[in-house]
């Protein structure tokens, strides 16, 4: 029985997710990882929100399922999209992956503003999100085991910030 035991825990992988405060380019930086990591699954949360789920909890459980069953054939998930280590960790597969890291993408307020106003978002859900990336970027070493990396977003073209994801993930394959 022990040694059962021991051969799932072998068998764990970790799991990726690049998070971030909406407009930071979470969605954008998607195509060119699949590009350069093509040995991963790289999926955006928001996929489900545009099928009509919209329980966070649920979207979360789903993408650690399908990330489960990704591990199961042999390969590592990437998740991109905002995800706290607390939702994370309440998910029904999270006992199934070996450690969850995180990385943050971040760029300053004037960037995130002009990126959401070009979504059409209200004055109150920039400044919300605003502050919500502050409190990411001042808790990045706080609330994350490792320590969560940051990736300034704001003058960065999509192969750089994808080429640091791509050493950020590869040291922890």
């Amino acid at each position: 029985m022990i040694n059962e035991n021991l051969t799932i825990l072998e068998k764990k992988v970790p799991l990726f997710i690049v998070t971030g405060s909406s407009g930071s380019g979470k969605t954008y930086v998607i195509n060119e990882l699949r590009r350069i990591l093509q040995d991963f699954d790289i999926f955006d949360i928001d996929n489900l929100r545009e099928i009509g789920i919209s329980d966070e909890q649920q979207i979360l459980n789903i993408w650690l399922r399908v990330a489960r069953n990704t591990a199961e054939s042999g390969r590592m998930t990437i998740i991109c999209g905002t995800a706290m280590t607390w939702d994370i960790e309440k998910c029904m597969d999270f006992a199934y992956f070996k450690h969850v890291y995180y990385l943050n993408l971040h760029c300053d307020d004037e960037t995130r503003e002009k990126r959401l106003r070009e979504r059409n978002w209200s004055e109150e859900m920039i400044q919300d999100y605003k502050k919500f990336a502050k409190w990411l970027f001042e808790n990045a070493d706080k609330e994350y085991t490792p320590p969560m990396p940051i990736v300034d977003t704001t003058f960065a073209d999509v192969a750089d910030v994808a080429a640091q994801i791509k050493q950020w993930v590869l040291q922890y394959a």
